[in-house]
């Protein structure tokens, strides 16, 4: 394996702004970065699932490519726009911070089964890195708990840079919002180019 392409890909690819990154970061400076954890673990937790499920039937995804690729970018788009309409709406009430708190494993897991970065991250990297070189049921989860881990990093380290900057970022609370809610919508459109 070509080691060194492959750390550049999964390191560019983990900790360039998405859904993801965006998301840990708004959620870090709205909560703090101890409430954040859960949602970079639910991301984690769901990048894992969707690299095993890459690894498994990449061949099968490859061929059912093209007809399930407009669906998931479709799908995707509409949930981004949906979150960037979520930040820019958000208002900072305490059941509004209690309910994200209690769900935010789960927000986090769930969105990297309709995160077309994600997915189409795992298919590239799975096709191209991995399953030339590697075919053991072992090196297959190994290798997808390593990319989980990294998508962890990359997650923790959007929302550390929220949580430090809080005082900052709360001051300028709507600018801020307004910019992350732009992102996640130059996100959505940039997919389908």
């Amino acid at each position: 394996m070509p080691l060194l392409s492959f750390l550049l890909y999964v390191t560019i690819t983990s900790f360039t702004p998405g859904p993801n990154n965006i998301m840990a970061m708004a959620f870090a400076n709205k909560y703090g970065l101890k409430r954040t954890i859960g949602f970079c673990a639910g991301v984690s937790a769901g990048f894992f699932v969707i690299m095993l499920i890459c690894s498994y039937f990449n061949l099968m995804l490859k061929s059912f490519m093209p007809k399930i690729e407009f669906v998931m970018t479709i799908l995707g788009a509409v949930y981004m726009l949906y979150l960037a309409f979520k930040i820019v709406s958000s208002k900072g009430g305490k059941d509004e911070k209690e309910e994200d708190k209690n769900n935010s494993f789960l927000a986090g897991m769930l969105l990297q089964f309709i995160n077309p970065k994600g997915i189409l991250y795992g298919i590239t990297v799975i096709a191209t890195f991995i399953l030339p070189y590697y075919h053991s049921q072992l090196s297959l989860l190994l290798f997808a708990v390593l990319l989980a881990f990294v998508g962890f990093l990359s997650t923790f380290s959007w929302s550390l840079f929220g949580s430090m900057f809080q005082k900052f970022l709360s001051k300028y609370k709507n600018q801020f919002n307004i910019v992350m809610a732009l992102l996640l919508i130059y996100s959505a459109i940039s997919i389908f180019f």
